[in-house]
């Protein structure tokens, strides 16, 4: 990661609340990708991230439950998306708020559990108006996109490096570029002012940073 990225990531977490505790890099799960999230965790840094995203209730279990001991050996977040009660029943680290989620208000156990067991919350944004419902939410940061095309969205169209940039510097949170992130996309988000990045694409090779 070239010097000027790693001072603007500086820069964004000293005016940020959740600052540099945050992991930089983020595996998603996906239903609809499938792959060997086991050795993708593997490739992640030591304090990278993971959100366990499937959408079926069992599989979205399972699947948590597996991934919860090679987490914690490996020193990654796990966030849990949607579903603070799998996360506490796990011990994760915090839950990740899809768009309507924190559109609708965060639920009054999900609060409680973030304000008595030190949880993080994570927050899904892709307007201006979201990112202000996240900040009132007090997430932790947000995640933005999607910046460039992606698999996971083929009809969503990309909001592209300037569309980016513009709400990053309107977050109140450090913004995690979402979306089209991958080994080979990774240098296109310097400069733009993400404070990281998350995407399914990390699974395809070892991760550069």
């Amino acid at each position: 990661m070239a010097m000027g990225a790693r001072r603007e990531r500086a820069r964004i977490a000293a005016a940020c609340r959740a600052g540099a505790h945050l992991p930089y890099l983020w595996l998603l799960t996906d239903s609809a990708r499938r792959f060997d999230v086991a050795a993708a965790i593997g490739r992640l840094p030591a304090g990278g991230g993971v959100v366990v995203r499937h959408t079926d209730d069992r599989a979205r279990r399972d699947l948590a439950k597996r991934l919860q001991p090679l987490c914690r050996a490996r020193r990654l977040w796990l966030l849990i998306a949607g579903d603070w009660r799998l996360a506490a029943a796990l011990r994760a680290n915090g839950v990740h708020a899809p768009e309507a989620m924190i559109r609708r208000g965060l639920p009054p156990g999900l609060r409680l559990w973030l304000r008595t067991r030190n949880g993080r919350l994570t927050a899904a944004a892709h307007s201006e108006i979201a990112l202000r419902r996240a900040a009132r939410a007090r997430a932790d940061a947000v995640m933005v996109g999607p910046v460039l095309p992606t698999a996971s969205h083929p009809d969503r169209a990309p909001l592209g490096r300037v569309r980016f940039a513009a709400l990053a510097r309107a977050a109140s949170r450090p913004a995690i570029a979402l979306g089209g992130i991958g080994p080979d996309t990774m240098r296109q988000l310097n400069g733009i002012g993400c404070w990281g990045a998350a995407g399914v694409g990390f699974a395809g090779r070892a991760i550069r940073t």
